[in-house]
């Protein structure tokens, strides 16, 4: 005899797993961090019909300037890979610094107001910009709490994984 208000046991849902986008974002994150890291300029990978070259920026010729950083990250790489450059080190300046690799957006709607705005105040957890990744809008959240310097980023650019974004005077 069955209960007939009884529902048929329900079997638990599949564990989650990242989808392969994911998984290629944070393959390709981890492979930028080992450039990075390392003496080589060039990373070439292919896997079946699929290619990926990475390259990190060189510091211009003695004669020529070097160009401008495409990415404020760059700025590190130019200083690391010059062996023993003459230019003196920047300050350190706290910084919230993107968590993952997508397109940052200041505002949370074309045409709105931006987050923040250089001179303006931060807290701690307080919303400063959003970075599109998998089409989904991931809120970055400062983890300094002062006054914006600098944001370092325009609206729509493209940004990696632990590249500074805005830059605070702790307070």
């Amino acid at each position: 005899m069955t209960d007939a208000g009884a529902s048929p046991e329900i079997p638990p849902p599949p564990a989650i797993r990242p989808g392969p986008d994911e998984e290629l974002l944070g393959l390709i994150d981890s492979l930028a961090e080992l450039l990075y890291r390392s003496d080589l300029t060039e990373l070439e990978i292919e896997s079946g019909g699929t290619g990926l070259v990475l390259r990190k920026s060189v510091a211009g010729a003695a004669t020529e300037a070097p160009p401008a950083p495409a990415h404020p990250a760059d700025v590190a790489v130019h200083a690391d890979s010059s062996g023993g450059s003459s230019e003196p080190a920047a300050p350190s300046v706290p910084s919230v610094k993107a968590p993952l690799t997508g397109i940052f957006y200041a505002s949370p709607a074309p045409g709105s107001a931006p987050y923040v705005q250089v001179g303006g105040e931060v807290a701690v957890g307080q919303v400063i910009g959003l970075i599109e990744a998998m089409k989904l809008f991931n809120e970055i959240k400062s983890d300094v709490a002062g006054k914006v310097v600098r944001i370092l980023v325009e609206r729509g650019t493209l940004v990696k994984r632990q590249q500074p974004l805005v830059e605070i005077d702790p307070r």
